[in-house]
């Protein structure tokens, strides 16, 4: 038997280490999508896609761990968001389901070619601007009274929102960006390393108006990032960010080809990290807490060993998978 007062922990950690991994896994093959329709030739498009025909289904699992994880263990919060976000969630997924189809089909397509680069590119950036919604939703807050979502339909569509999505859509364009340096080379490699120079700036920028945004929008998250002493405790985060951002832009101007992948995927940590720090201990914040929320004991006991049984499975099949396409990618496929 687990500690009752432990359970809510423990399932906040598997929750929030699905969506980070997924985020960070999914985020590069949404950007290749996203970056897959401005390709300078035909040929470069089918070496993009090549290049994560064998991953991107093995990435999805991680949000399915996500949405399961919380559906099991803080069942009041996966109402609430199901009820508030419907609409952004259901385009996300239809997206999702359009995008993976176009992988079965576009290779195997002839005159229909171009139907499927649309639901590829289309289904990417789509999916992608729709989870930057949803967080911008989660982070300006939700209507909620009694654990119930009581607002309307639509609440969630606010400039905030719709700036996170942009933000999320050009994030996942520079992981895509830098995934394809290190997978690709020649004239490919050249065009990426092109794109992420400049979404690395779009990036960093929009992390830093979100970071003034969100503090001046909710008092208690500025209450909680610079009030004395946190201000002293947290400034690692902001500072690490800066560091890594010297880190990224110096390995793009020497066009080293594993370090920019790497600090983004950092830069992506670190604004979890940010995230987590300003909305704990909520679930829903300003609304629900993640103990609030949870399900009764023996539910997330029962769960818990489910999680233990098949999570070390995912992760064996995800590290032997980009084990074995750990090579280069040619018009023929990995090498």
């Amino acid at each position: 038997m687990i500690d009752p007062w432990i359970l809510p922990f423990i399932w906040a950690l598997v929750i929030a280490t699905g969506v980070v991994v997924y985020v960070m896994l999914d985020g590069f093959d949404l950007g290749v999508g996203i970056l897959f329709p401005i390709a300078p030739e035909s040929a470069h498009r089918d070496r993009m896609m090549n290049s994560v025909a064998p991953v991107w289904d093995g990435n999805e699992t991680w949000l399915v761990l996500g949405g399961a994880g919380l559906m099991a263990a803080f069942p009041v919060a996966y109402a609430v968001l199901l009820s508030s976000l419907y609409v952004p969630i259901m385009l996300m997924l239809t997206a999702l389901i359009f995008r993976g189809v176009a992988f079965e089909f576009r290779f195997k397509a002839q005159r229909s070619r171009f139907l499927w680069d649309i639901a590829f590119s289309g289904g990417s950036t789509v999916a992608a601007f729709c989870q930057g919604i949803v967080l911008g939703a989660v982070v300006q807050g939700l209507d909620v009274v009694d654990q119930r979502y009581v607002g309307g339909p639509f609440d969630w569509l606010t400039p905030f929102t719709l700036f996170t999505g942009v933000a999320v859509v050009l994030g996942y364009g520079l992981l895509g960006a830098t995934w394809l340096i290190m997978k690709t080379d020649g004239l490919l490699q050249h065009w990426c390393y092109r794109q992420a120079d400049r979404l690395w700036v779009a990036v960093l920028a929009c992390m830093l108006i979100v970071s003034l945004w969100t503090p001046l929008m909710e008092p208690e998250i500025r209450d909680r990032w610079f009030s004395l002493p946190n201000l002293f405790f947290l400034a690692p985060v902001p500072l690490a960010a800066v560091l890594v951002a010297l880190y990224g832009s110096r390995a793009l101007v020497e066009r080293r080809e594993q370090a920019p992948f790497w600090a983004s995927l950092a830069l992506f940590l670190l604004g979890y990290v940010g995230l987590v720090v300003s909305i704990w201990p909520y679930i829903i914040p300003r609304a629900v807490t993640f103990v609030a929320a949870s399900s009764p004991p023996a539910s997330q006991e029962f769960a818990l060993i489910g999680v233990v049984l098949f999570l070390p499975v995912v992760i064996f099949y995800t590290v032997m998978g980009y084990r074995i396409f750990a090579g280069k990618v040619s018009d023929a496929g990995y090498h």
